[in-house]
């Protein structure tokens, strides 16, 4: 096929797509946790769109995701409908690691959630939090660590406006944030700020036992994340080796990341190697975790990335 062939194809398949767009659906409230896998494929047919333009940015065709996401936004019938667009669109700024526009996105799907306050105040606050979060969650990856403190923090303090009775509490905020924290002293250098967020973190565990039973799994990511960038490598691949065998991160592609890149680091290349597969083979969403670990890992593999 030829590349004017090629270029027809695609356009032909992406307006496939978007002739369903005009369909309205309210947006999904509920959010994965960081580093979960992704929900099944959804049946509401505003869903699906959403979701087979996202698997462009998988692709690496993330100019063409953005256009599709754009005419979706411009289309949407329900400010929800035009809310679910905006947050993949921010997260298509993710794959190509955009902290500027993918916060400008999430900050839309922000203002979405205010206009739900009454309406809806336990989830409307929750949902604001979650959305700096997840903007953050882009900008620490790309590297942007004084944004991405800024708006872990803001997450923080838009979640614990949530009235009573508070269906998230407080333990899990102060928990989220001094994992964030932690990791963005690490990243910065100072070990010794690292480790005390760290143990702030595991003071909000074990202070909160309901909490801990769905947030546990992601301390030793946290212990592995900071032993990672502080350079204390061996004890980075017994954490995160640890991280990866609990059920749920075992399909988290970052942390295979971060486990390959130790490898790499500890001079074990083939072992980093089969990682970075595993990671590029897991990275199927569109989260954080599959935007930054899709990109990744496919560098890291050159032109073997996603072959057996």
């Amino acid at each position: 096929m030829t590349s004017t062939q090629l270029q027809s194809a695609r356009r032909l398949a992406c307006a496939a797509v978007l002739s369903s767009f005009t369909i309205p659906l309210s947006l999904d409230a509920q959010v994965q946790p960081e580093g979960a896998p992704q929900a099944q494929q959804p049946a509401d047919p505003w869903q699906r769109a959403l979701r087979d333009v996202a698997r462009l940015d998988s692709e690496g065709r993330s100019a063409d995701a953005r256009a599709a996401f754009q005419r979706m936004i411009d289309t949407a019938k329900t400010p929800a409908a035009r809310a679910a667009a905006q947050r993949r669109m921010a997260m298509s700024y993710g794959f190509g690691g955009d902290c500027a526009n993918a916060v400008r996105y999430e900050e839309m799907v922000i203002a979405y959630w205010k206009t739900r306050e009454r309406e809806e105040p336990q989830d409307a606050f929750y949902q604001q939090g979650e959305m700096a979060n997840e903007a953050a969650r882009v900008c620490i990856d790309a590297g942007d660590l004084d944004t991405a403190e800024r708006y872990y923090r803001l997450g923080s303090e838009l979640g614990l406006k949530e009235p009573a009775p508070k269906t998230h509490p407080k333990s899990l905020w102060d928990y989220r944030l001094h994992h964030a924290l932690a990791r963005l002293a690490a990243r910065r250098g100072n070990a010794v700020l690292a480790k005390q967020h760290v143990d702030a973190a595991r003071l909000a565990l074990d202070s909160d036992t309901a909490m801990a039973r769905q947030q546990e799994r992601f301390f030793p990511y946290l212990t592995g994340y900071v032993a990672l960038y502080t350079n204390d490598l061996k004890t980075a691949e017994t954490e995160l080796t640890k991280a990866i065998a609990l059920r749920g991160n075992d399909r988290d592609p970052f942390m295979h990341v971060l486990l390959a890149t130790t490898y790499e680091r500890l001079g074990q290349q083939d072992r980093a190697n089969a990682l970075y597969q595993k990671a590029y083979d897991l990275a199927t969403g569109h989260n954080p975790p599959a935007a930054f670990s899709r990109p990744f890992a496919r560098k890291k593999l050159g032109t073997t990335a996603g072959k057996s």
